[in-house]
């Protein structure tokens, strides 16, 4: 079609119209949210460009473009307006001081790491995603406050932006020597490890989508999560694990003179959370739990959908148990909340929100509705929803709604039509036949194009796309009205995954195509299990291929004294602890390490039994089919295309 063009685009009419109008509904808001997130800065982010590995993990100047004081009352028309002031407020930046003896560094990494001062050294709260960005932070509050040594790390949960920086705060030989404490909430190292592994891949591929990890970061791309400005890119993330595990609410520590008390949360914002209250500071940190923006109860990357009637329930608790003595709370994330009137309208409003979506969701489900048709109808009332706080910078009404819905009533709305339909690509053959083929309709879709009806413009051309994905014009017309999607969205993932399809459409696939991966970081494979390993191991077998094998491995891991069986039958790996089968075909004795590595395919066989650390005794050629019958992932799997 005449016209279509890869470049990236302005904003249209209608999304100028649609960005106006957003505008308009700001106007005169409230500056507090500005007031609270410079409250208290002692120094500007230094460094703001952390280098990495291979590049900079961390790049806070690429965001300058954002402090732009010419677009401070007129933002970039490619950008929603709600979501450009957000974008400000997380270009705030620096060391702060919470209260007397709790100080942030916040902009250097998508979340927090808070420091409080003990009597002679330092508690850690959350040491981010990376030991980089940790470790630049650690420098900065040793410049401004003078250095003292860390007695304590606390996380907080079980996400990696929570932990993978320990190593940029602690040394591995100095928690060895016990000279450092980790807490934990209680199945913190399971939940840490195991959430994201067995589908790992596709949640890093989608992961990427998601935090725009591949968007350059200007006006027309990448400009905020919502949650904090993005992830660190390709970081050094490691593990360690928890000394001392809570478990149970009520929990009381006194680590270098100050007291903590905890409250379990778990199945909230992560499988394994808890919040802290600090009586002596009168001082509460809600963790994850509470942000400034609606979070998710369920994470467009992927993983189990969160319970948001559990998560109501906890804020509820905390208000109770904490609330009438607080005076500043902080979080994970975002800036803290000074007052208890304050803190109590904050820990309300929040608590509602997610009470509102869930009770909602499932009075209209209970009416007849469907996940699609509660999405659509279902917003927050004035008294939630006018709260910044409130608004879906990350988690949004809309997939949180579907989420409640899936949780208590999975993928299926009943309606026999959608018991079994077609595949993507059949589908969308049969679709544009009926529709009068590919020419007519990318004609009639680019009228509704011009009138600005985009999402219906990318479900049509989606099926032009995935039926004739060498469709030069269908590409480029998707692409376009992603694109006038992503400018529009509030939510700062939903405009990343709009404009990362857009990217990969004009560039008729993924920049990332070809890389392997297992989709698990080299920080923490070293710290799973054996039964991990296994599990993982499962995942990557080829069915099909593997169906005709029948045996099985005796399996000792020397380093963690343990015995273990494992084989394949009908194409299933199986597996058994604490046993060794008298017909098994094949013995291998092994260290943790070297096993993870043949669990992963790095090496030859011939490598690892080179190392003195992986001995086999038997039918070694069994090993060698084994692995001929797993699957490698490729991270760049198409997404937008079929």
């Amino acid at each position: 079609m005449a016209g279509l063009t890869p470049e990236r685009k302005p904003a249209s009419g209608p999304t100028r119209e649609h960005q106006a109008a957003m505008l308009s509904k700001l106007a005169g808001a409230s500056q507090v949210d500005f007031e609270l997130a410079e409250r208290g800065r002692i120094a500007a982010a230094a460094p703001r460009q952390i280098p990495g590995r291979f590049a900079h993990v961390w790049d806070l100047q690429s965001y300058a473009f954002i402090d732009d004081p010419s677009l401070i009352n007129t933002p970039p028309d490619t950008v929603n307006p709600s979501l450009w002031r957000q974008a400000r407020l997380n270009n705030i930046a620096g060391l702060f001081e919470v209260s007397p003896q709790i100080y942030q560094v916040r902009g250097m990494d998508i979340s927090n790491v808070t420091f409080l001062a003990g009597a002679t050294g330092w508690i850690v709260i959350d040491p981010l995603t990376a030991q980089e960005t940790a470790r630049a932070a650690l420098e900065l509050v040793n410049e401004h406050l003078g250095e003292r040594p860390v007695h304590a790390v606390i996380y907080t949960h079980s996400h990696t932006d929570h932990f993978g920086g320990i190593y940029g705060i602690v040394s591995e030989e100095q928690i060895a020597r016990g000279e450092v404490e980790l807490i934990a909430p209680a199945g913190f190292l399971e939940a840490a490890i195991s959430e994201n592994v067995l589908a790992g891949t596709v949640m890093l591929r989608r992961a990427t989508y998601m935090y725009g990890a591949l968007l350059t970061h200007d006006t027309k791309g990448h400009v905020d999560t919502g949650l904090g400005k993005g992830l660190p890119a390709l970081p050094t993330v490691g593990l360690a694990a928890p000394t001392y595990d809570v478990t149970t609410t009520g929990s009381e520590l006194v680590i270098d003179g100050l007291r903590m008390v905890f409250q379990i949360t778990p199945g909230t914002e992560a499988p394994a959370e808890m919040n802290i209250f600090l009586p002596d500071l009168h001082a509460l940190c809600m963790a994850e739990n509470c942000t400034a923006n609606q979070h998710n109860l369920y994470t467009l990357r992927g993983a189990q959908v969160r319970d948001a009637l559990l998560w109501s329930k906890y804020i509820d608790e905390s208000l109770s148990l904490y609330g009438p003595d607080s005076q500043v709370m902080f979080a994970s994330h975002h800036w803290p909340r000074w007052g208890r009137e304050e803190i109590a309208a904050y820990l309300e409003s929040q608590r509602d929100a997610y009470r509102y979506v869930h009770d909602q969701t499932l009075r209209l489900a209970n009416l007849g509705h469907t996940m699609v048709e509660i999405a659509e109808e279902l917003e927050l009332p004035s008294g939630l929803g006018d709260e910044f706080f409130n608004h879906g910078y990350y988690g949004t009404v809309s997939h949180n709604a579907k989420a409640v819905y899936q949780r208590y009533l999975g993928w299926f709305d009943a309606n026999p039509a959608h018991l079994w339909p077609l595949a993507p690509v059949q589908a969308a053959e049969r679709y544009v036949e009926f529709m009068g083929g590919s020419e007519a309709v990318l004609e009639r879709a680019q009228d509704y194009f011009d009138r600005g009806e985009y999402r219906w413009v990318v479900e049509v051309v989606n099926h032009v796309v995935f039926a004739e994905p060498e469709n030069e014009s269908a590409r480029l017309l998707q692409a376009d009205a992603l694109e006038q999607l992503g400018y529009q969205s509030e939510s700062g993932p939903w405009r990343d995954f709009y404009l990362s399809g857009a990217m990969e459409l004009r560039a008729n696939g993924s920049a990332l195509k070809g890389i392997r991966s297992n989709g698990v970081a080299p920080g923490l494979l070293k710290s799973m299990t054996t039964a991990m390993l296994l599990d993982m191991l499962g995942v990557h077998v080829n069915g099909p291929r593997a169906r005709d094998l029948d045996f099985n491995v005796n399996l000792t891991v020397s380093d963690a004294d343990e015995t273990w069986t494992f084989g394949l039958r009908n194409g299933v790996l199986h597996s058994r602890f604490a046993e060794h089968r008298d017909d098994a075909q094949v013995s291998v004795a092994a260290t943790l390490e070297r096993f993870s590595a043949f669990v992963t395919n790095t090496g030859t066989l011939e490598d690892l039994q080179g190392t003195g650390e992986f001995q086999v005794n038997g039918d070694a050629s069994l090993l060698a089919r084994l692995r001929e019958c797993l699957d490698d992932f490729d991270l760049g799997f198409e997404i937008v295309l079929p």
